[in-house]
């Protein structure tokens, strides 16, 4: 291990999430997004669209699905042209899962962290054998999928009883129900604090907490008060020969910058490079980007 520390990227880099088959992002502007999720096209709300659209009026008024927002948080209400199923499966390469429309304005899935799904899966191929990682805040489980594709043995981890079985779900759809994948209910604090304590080590964690949550005991999860400890206990928890953690954030306060002066502290005892910037998505005409959440990464 190095005593040096990790090498930070002096400049940010922007990672950036292409249309595959079943989703792409239309056009934007005048503060929404017109998306394509398999079937259905959907608006949604999007304030940093500071542009005019592209496309005629006629066309957005044609979604499928329009998100309207309650209030100044993330959530509200859908208003279908016609009722919409339950769920419909998408899929991203070999892994597919369930699309759904949640009352918080996504669709049980963040399209933008594909690009981070493909470098996960780049990864974990390249190293070969059978690392042991762990998902935290892992939602619907798309990411814990895409490493258990590649050969990972997956911890996943999240406080909502809900979105594991959705997650579970996925994985039987995806037909890796039989891959060595952990489904944990729990808080991610009080999960990785017991396993600090067991001594438990992990090849590669991903972190990719809300700005604000509860867990399962009624725990707050605040990001900016919270996330330093718990990162610390990540860093505990990789494995003399880790190959990677990520750290990804959805706060409009927080940057690539901070995130990776966070993980350059944290894993100052080691070498390796930190690399840090923005997700984006890229509008179909491949011209336009909107940027979506913040990420630092460690790589060995």
């Amino acid at each position: 291990m190095s005593q040096s520390g990790p090498v930070v990227a002096q400049a940010p880099a922007v990672m950036r999430t292409e249309g595959w088959t079943d989703y792409g992002l239309i056009d934007s502007g005048g503060g929404r997004k017109l998306e394509r999720y398999g079937p259905y096209t959907v608006v949604r709300p999007e304030p940093q669209c500071l542009w005019p659209p592209r496309r005629p009026e006629r066309e957005w008024g044609q979604a499928d699905a329009v998100f309207e927002p309650s209030d100044e948080d993330e959530a509200g209400r859908w208003r279908f042209r016609q009722a919409p199923k339950d769920s419909w499966p998408l899929a991203w390469r070999d892994v597919r899962f369930l699309g759904r429309f949640t009352s918080f304005r996504h669709l049980a899935f963040f399209p933008e962290q594909a690009a981070n799904w493909g470098w996960l899966d780049e990864r974990i191929r390249s190293g070969g054998g059978q690392p042991r990682v762990l998902n935290l805040f892992g939602y619907t489980g798309v990411a814990s999928l895409v490493m258990a594709a590649a050969g990972a043995a997956v911890t996943h981890v999240d406080a909502s009883r809900k979105a594991v079985a959705w997650a579970r779900e996925n994985a039987e759809l995806s037909g890796l129900a039989d891959r060595p994948i952990r489904w944990i209910t729990e808080d991610a604090r009080k999960y990785v604090a017991r396993e600090v304590r067991r001594g438990s080590r992990y090849e590669g964690i991903i972190l990719d907490p809300p700005k604000y949550g509860r867990g399962p005991g009624g725990e707050v999860w605040r990001l900016f008060e919270d996330l330093p400890e718990l990162a610390a206990l990540c860093g505990e928890l990789l494995s003399e020969d880790a190959s990677f953690l990520v750290l990804n954030a959805y706060a409009e306060r927080i940057s690539g910058a901070a995130l990776s002066g966070l993980l350059a502290e944290t894993l100052k005892g080691r070498g390796g490079r930190i690399e840090w910037g923005e997700l984006a998505l890229v509008e179909a005409a491949g011209d336009r980007q909107i940027g979506m959440s913040f990420f630092a990464r460690w790589s060995s």
